[in-house]
């Protein structure tokens, strides 16, 4: 498990594209049968990827949390965005398909994840964050996600947001998690942009086509900067940075959150004329 250290608006307004990379992109999220995990201090979140192929993933635990298990003071988001898998915790057992959501609560023990198929594996992102209490651990199936249209053509941001967890949906302790689907034609993401600093958030970027890229945009709204991310990687932002990007074809992304406000429209917006 790697770790990243916070950094102010100031040191992030110095560094060079190398800097930014180091800091902020996680660049390889999905390895055969390997657990691939990043502890942010920011909000102390973990976040990475986990790939089944030939054996079955058990969730580890690591002397850095000094606990007795990994979820013995957390909790787990998880969404799959590749084949259909099975994830068991605690010896019940959840068939979970593409841009499905399982939540898993403090309390836990064991988790391990599989792919039905080693030709087409699934493909989970996680994130975790401490937790207070136990809250019951839960499937929802993307069919149940209330899938809300947002944006027009004429702006190229039309797309379609599932929420999974929070307030009116999984509950949790501080999770919120979901994903947004771009349409054909359309390239930009979460614009105009905001900030929230209740929360940070971490992007999950997936179904890019090959040779294709995502130009995430970060930083402060009157200093931002920017990133080329490819498929299968995730972009860490701190609270007071906007989280925004534009594509070189349509893609779809994860957004993933802990922190003090679960509340989804909590957003401090930016309007586009004021971003520098």
């Amino acid at each position: 498990m790697q770790s990243r250290y916070e950094s102010s608006p100031k040191e992030v307004a110095g560094m060079n594209t190398e800097s930014l990379r180091a800091n902020f992109l996680i660049e390889k999220l999905f390895e055969a049968n390997q657990v691939s995990l990043t502890y942010t201090h920011y909000d102390r979140v973990i976040t990475g990827g986990i790939m089944p192929v030939s054996e079955a993933v058990s969730l580890p635990n690591y002397d850095a949390l000094k606990s007795e298990y990994f979820l013995e003071r957390r909790e787990l988001g998880i969404i799959n965005v590749g084949g259909d898998g099975k994830i068991t915790a605690d010896g019940e057992a959840f068939l979970i398909n593409k841009l499905d959501c399982l939540y898993v609560g403090k309390g836990v023990q064991a988790v391990s994840f599989e792919s039905i198929d080693a030709n087409n594996p699934a493909q989970y992102f996680l994130i975790s964050s401490p937790a207070h209490q136990a809250y019951p651990t839960r499937l929802m199936k993307k069919e149940e996600a209330s899938p809300v249209n947002l944006g027009s053509n004429l702006t190229s941001n039309e797309r379609t947001i599932y929420k999974y967890i929070h307030l009116d949906g999984i509950r949790s302790c501080q999770l919120v998690m979901g994903l947004t689907v771009l349409a054909n034609g359309s390239v930009w993401n979460t614009m105009p942009a905001h900030t929230h600093d209740r929360r940070m958030e971490v992007y999950c970027y997936f179904d890019i086509p090959q040779n294709q890229a995502v130009l995430h945009l970060m930083g402060q709204p009157q200093e931002t900067r920017h990133l080329f991310v490819s498929n299968h990687q995730a972009i860490i932002s701190p609270p007071w940075s906007v989280h925004s990007g534009c594509g070189t074809a349509n893609y779809s992304f994860i957004w993933a959150m802990a922190g003090e406000n679960q509340l989804f429209t909590d957003m401090d917006f930016v309007e586009i004329p004021s971003l520098r």
